[in-house]
């Protein structure tokens, strides 16, 4: 952090919160289907179900969470779910070491962080525009994303170690853990946050729940941004275990090597996200958000052709180098206007619309792919999610919409130092 731009104490410690949970679930991926396999002997439809229902169920969950977050100070719902997620993390080790764990717990525990992870992400969202001013929200962003990809290059690798020295639930420990901390971390912000006004009845509406879905259906710019995520983000989800069948399967990859052919182009996504701010800064953000979301359409396709050996490792790095890259630069620049085009009483709405909607869309689409799959093979599916993903640039708005001013004003709402 030395020699940075700093922007406040305060988001210094939302940074922390931020990073460590980051840490925590970088350590911690793929402990449930590890779990799932080597603890309970599950087969691989229930491990496909433990990851998409969890998705699915949980997006929906999550749904009335939008308005229910909105009109609530959102320090405090970030604390909440923070100990909601640290509690049904370490409901898994106590269960194991009772040997009382079952396929039926891992899956109302998968659900349950789900719905929690929408409602934080939509809270911070909200407070972050509070927090600080329209000018520093890119800086903001991207020192996220850099944490992001920063954890899955060091966690994963880690965590295997730690499971293979200590055992399967070790990394769940850690990953409960690592949501405790990130809780205290937003506690120690401190300050006072006023309680967001509402008008009108208390009572949860329909058109609360629809308010997200609202906005960003009748905005110029968010609307074609929100289908062209879901669309590139659903397949290249999608692509993901198809990819782990066709390498490991087919072509005889070691799990060392497609371990490696996806680890090590996470170097990628630190430099796009430290990219974002320069490159915003002098060739404008909103070109930067056209060419960065067209240009992570055109790599996927590549997978199509990997072979074995390694020319095959080679050709995944390079692959997922490019894409990795330009998904780095284009998140923050995404996260940013979304921002910039919200007013501060429907952020936490819209997000939460956004995340609901990303989440059913990966997991409707990982089971379609994998359907396309079981009637041709891993790779045609995997070619067919590149061709697709060639069209979705055609999906990003053209033109530039300015901000209103009643939008970006909201640096204020928070007492910052």
């Amino acid at each position: 952090m030395a020699g940075r731009r700093t922007l406040g104490r305060r988001f210094g410690w939302l940074w922390a919160a931020y990073a460590v949970s980051a840490y925590g679930t970088g350590f911690g991926f793929g402990a449930f289907p590890l779990i799932a396999v080597l603890v309970l002997h599950s087969g691989p439809a229930e491990v496909a179900a433990l990851a998409a229902a969890g998705r699915a169920v949980g997006a929906l969950v999550a749904v009335p969470l939008g308005p229910w977050v909105e009109f609530r100070r959102k320090r405090r719902v970030m604390v909440a779910m923070d100990l909601i997620r640290c509690a049904a993390m370490m409901s898994v080790p106590a269960a194991f070491a009772l040997g009382r764990l079952t396929f039926v717990q891992l899956l109302v525990v998968s659900v349950a962080v789900a719905a929690a992870n929408i409602a934080f992400n939509a809270a911070s969202g909200a407070y972050l525009k509070a927090l600080l001013p329209p000018e520093d929200l890119l800086v903001a962003n991207s020192r996220f994303e850099s944490t992001t990809w920063t954890a899955t290059v060091v966690g994963p690798p880690l965590g295997g170690a730690a499971i293979g020295m200590f055992g399967p639930v070790t990394t769940i420990v850690a990953d409960a853990v690592s949501y405790l901390l990130s809780g205290l971390s937003i506690r120690a912000i401190g300050g006072t946050e006023p309680r967001p006004a509402r008008t009108g009845t208390r009572r949860l509406r329909a058109g609360d729940l629809l308010e997200g879905w609202r906005h960003i259906l009748t905005h110029a710019g968010l609307r074609p941004l929100f289908f062209n995520a879901i669309v590139v983000n659903g397949l290249i989800m999608a692509s993901e275990p198809l990819l782990a069948v066709l390498l490991l399967g087919a072509l005889g990859f070691a799990p060392w090597q497609y371990g490696l052919a996806f680890a090590a182009p996470c170097v990628g996504g630190l430099i796009g996200a430290r990219l974002a701010r320069p490159l915003a800064a002098r060739f404008g953000q909103h070109r930067m958000l056209l060419v960065a979301g067209a240009l992570r359409a055109v790599w996927p396709v590549g997978l199509a052709f990997v072979g074995p050996g390694v020319p095959g490792i080679v050709l995944v790095i390079a692959v997922q180098l490019g894409l990795v890259t330009c998904c780095g630069l284009f998140a923050p620049l995404l996260a940013t206007y979304r921002l910039d085009h919200t007013g501060p009483d429907r952020v936490a709405r819209t997000l939460t619309a956004w995340s609901v909607s990303s989440s059913t869309a990966i997991a409707a689409m990982t089971a379609l792919w994998g359907l396309l799959a079981a009637a041709t093979s891993p790779r045609t599916a995997v070619a067919a999610a590149g061709i697709v993903l060639l069209a979705t640039p055609l999906m990003l708005p053209r033109r530039e919409t300015a901000p209103r001013p009643e939008l970006t004003g909201a640096a204020e709402a928070v007492d910052r130092v």
